[in-house]
């Protein structure tokens, strides 16, 4: 008698083979291929081997192993003069299958709301899986320096929103001085974080990049959980965190954006 092959594989116990298979370092492996293709899509196109490596936290080498067979699947492709990559054909299609069968554009069309009662640039970011991604950034104010954001997170206002409610993060980061007003000292970052908590609203003031300041609150999903920010951006001299009526401004709007990430 021909016994015919099971598509759900055969049955070992409670699980089946190809269950039994999926063990051991594979999903961790998942997990780092999804953050390499996240790296690049935050980080844009001619992201280097090195800073996706930084980003996701994968050695050099495993990275390189992995970005070629992301390369040969489709989902990155190498930049022209192959000093980066960008996102693939592939990644592109499931982009489009998202956005098509994806939830309302209610984050987006909230948030452009607002920005029509400010002057300055107002961005919203998620902080999925303990990393700093814009998901709304504001069409009408670049972000300069956007790349410095996501790698150097104790120096802005959204990255001290994300250390604030997730510390762990802390232990293992690089604290570098960007600017002379950079605070790059753990302990005394440790307090700020520990500020942010009690007055519920994180704030820079040129520390990423001369010239610029920003304040940011906390954005919460339905069970209060902090799952992201609502960060706005602008000179120095007019966005200070002495601003109550600013300050007011972004609790209100991150209010309504309550569950929206």
């Amino acid at each position: 008698m021909t016994i015919g092959r099971a598509t759900a594989g055969t049955r070992v116990g409670n699980r089946t083979t190809d269950d039994a298979h999926f063990s051991g370092q594979q999903p961790r492996a998942v997990q780092k291929a999804l953050g390499m293709l996240e790296a690049v899509a935050h980080l844009g196109p001619g992201t280097t081997a090195k800073e996706i490596a930084t980003f996701t936290g994968v050695p050099s080498a495993t990275a390189y192993r992995m970005l070629n067979l992301l390369v040969a699947e489709g989902f990155l492709v190498r930049v022209p003069d192959l000093s980066g990559f960008a996102l693939g054909r592939r990644t592109a299609e499931l982009s489009h299958a998202a956005s098509a069968s994806g939830p309302s554009p209610s984050l987006h069309d909230q948030v452009e709301e607002m920005r029509t009662h400010t002057r300055y640039g107002l961005h919203v970011a998620s902080f999925n899986a303990g990393r700093l991604r814009f998901v709304d950034k504001d069409p009408d104010h670049e972000i300069i320096g956007i790349t410095a954001l996501s790698k150097n997170i104790h120096s802005n206002a959204l990255g001290k929103l994300l250390l604030a409610y997730d510390e762990r993060i802390l232990d293992d980061l690089e604290l570098r001085r960007l600017t002379e007003f950079t605070l790059y000292d753990r302990d005394e970052l440790v307090e700020q974080l520990r500020s942010v908590r009690l007055q519920g609203f994180a704030f820079e003031i040129q520390e990423c990049r001369l010239g610029r300041s920003a304040l940011a609150v906390p954005i919460r999903d339905h069970a209060d959980v902090v799952a992201g920010g609502l960060c706005v951006q602008g000179s120095f001299e007019r966005v200070t965190p002495d601003d109550r009526e600013l300050v007011g401004f972004l609790f209100d709007c991150a209010r309504r954006l309550t569950g929206l990430i």
